[in-house]
């Protein structure tokens, strides 16, 4: 393990996934720099022992290994290869963790350009949650080239719990990822929908969500979010927006494919629909803030949409 934490690893993006990611790493002993677009993010790494930077170039000076958990493919684009990226600074024969949601076309565009560099890339979206991620417990749908495992192989036991090598080029990973936010983007409009509907009946909520955890119905997006509904909190675990987002792919692929998604296109208007009303950054489980507005129903910590 000594020679493996000798590996110089940056984290680019410090948000509730990056931070895990990043003090995941220090945990296990790795020497690790972050960047984050907030200052003051950055400063409460380094306070958790890490190193910052002021941008990708400098953070990922000489490193080994460029672990990006942004937003998108447009921001893992930029703060690869736009001005002051990443790419062009760090160590020759390195490879770049790419762990964005984004079109496979553009992870397989992204790995072209890496290789051009002489830097390897794996396609490699998360899934877990910020908890998950700060627990090194995460899920990782990667694809990329086995050189590339092999060589970022200690990086990824210290922040992931599962490993799933799905292939060896760029994409796949993104393509894995899509189809499961398919189904995440929908079961969370599902289980909103579900809790609204049991609250309009006049039913005892905290009960249903007993009751369904315990049924056939459950999905663990409604174990997961509902919570949030119960005790009108919603602060961003996973915000509206990053649905608006995935989702969004999901359609235009199956758009460009002529498959047809009309239960995805329904989940992804009601997040559309929650963003417009002002709630897109909240948490993901405000489609039912919506839904009580609409309605008119009363939600715990929501008395403004009686």
């Amino acid at each position: 393990m000594s020679e493996a934490v000798n590996l110089r690893v940056c984290v680019i993006g410090l948000g509730s996934m990056g931070f895990g990611v990043a003090t995941s790493l220090l945990k296990k002993g790795f020497k690790t720099c972050g960047y984050d677009i907030s200052a003051e993010t950055t400063a409460r790494f380094v306070a958790a022992g890490g190193k910052g930077a002021v941008s990708p170039a400098e953070a990922a000076a000489g490193a080994d290994v460029v672990v990006t958990v942004v937003v998108n493919g447009a921001q893992t684009e930029q703060v690869l290869f736009g001005k002051g990226g990443a790419a062009q600074s760090m160590s020759k024969g390195g490879t770049i963790l790419s762990f964005a949601t984004m079109p496979p076309q553009m992870a397989e565009e992204l790995a072209q350009r890496a290789g051009a560099l002489g830097l390897n890339y794996i396609d490699g979206p998360i899934s877990g949650g910020a908890k998950r991620a700060a627990d090194g417990e995460l899920t990782i749908m990667a694809s990329g080239p086995p050189e590339a495992f092999n060589h970022v192989r200690p990086v990824l036991d210290a922040i992931a719990m599962t490993v799933y090598e799905l292939g060896d080029r760029a994409g796949i990973g993104s393509s894995f990822k899509i189809v499961n936010q398919l189904l995440a983007g929908v079961h969370i409009a599902a289980a909103c929908e579900a809790i609204t509907f049991a609250k309009a009946l006049g039913l005892d909520i905290d009960k249903v969500y007993e009751v369904i955890t315990a049924s056939a119905g459950n999905s663990w997006m409604f174990e997961n979010r509902v919570p949030h509904i119960l005790h009108g909190d919603y602060s961003p675990q996973s915000a509206v927006d990053i649905f608006t987002k995935d989702l969004g792919i999901v359609s235009d692929l199956g758009r460009g494919m002529t498959f047809p998604l009309p239960i995805t296109s329904t989940a992804l208007q009601m997040f559309i629909m929650t963003a417009a009303a002002g709630m897109g950054r909240d948490d993901d489980a405000s489609v039912a803030r919506l839904i009580a507005k609409v309605t008119g129903i009363e939600l715990p910590g929501q008395p403004e949409a009686a």
